[in-house]
């Protein structure tokens, strides 16, 4: 479990790319101070971005569904306890009038559908 890195994902840095290729600059990388920490944080707007890896946060797709096939008395818990958490975050950030956009894992593989959520999500990009 240590070689797993919180940050700098490929999900992320896929998510990064699209945001550059569409014109958003000026996003904050996981900025101190917020509920849950959001991979993406645009702060003059409001809005947040997590990017989640579909196993370790339990996507209902096919990678989300997968179980480990040993020690399911550790792995099913602890799972469940970053399911907790993430609905946990998610309502602090909105009470505090953000935000929030969650892009699963297997969502970044389809570039035009990303590019098509992160443009509805934040709107016209601003000019510098």
């Amino acid at each position: 479990m240590r070689a797993i890195q919180p940050h700098g994902t490929k999900p992320e840095l896929v998510v990064r790319r699209a945001l550059r290729q569409l014109g958003y600059p000026g996003y904050r990388l996981h900025p101190k101070g917020y509920p849950g920490r959001p991979d993406i944080a645009f702060i003059g707007r409001k809005k947040a971005i997590f990017v989640h890896g579909c196993f370790w946060h339990r996507h209902d797709c096919r990678l989300g569904r997968r179980l480990p096939k040993s020690n399911l008395s550790y792995w099913l818990p602890k799972l469940e306890r970053n399911m907790e958490r993430d609905k946990e975050a998610l309502a602090r950030l909105a009470a505090a009038g953000w935000d929030v956009l969650v892009i699963w894992e297997c969502e970044t593989k389809d570039a035009e559908a990303l590019a098509r959520t992160l443009t509805g999500f934040l709107g016209t990009p601003r000019t510098p």
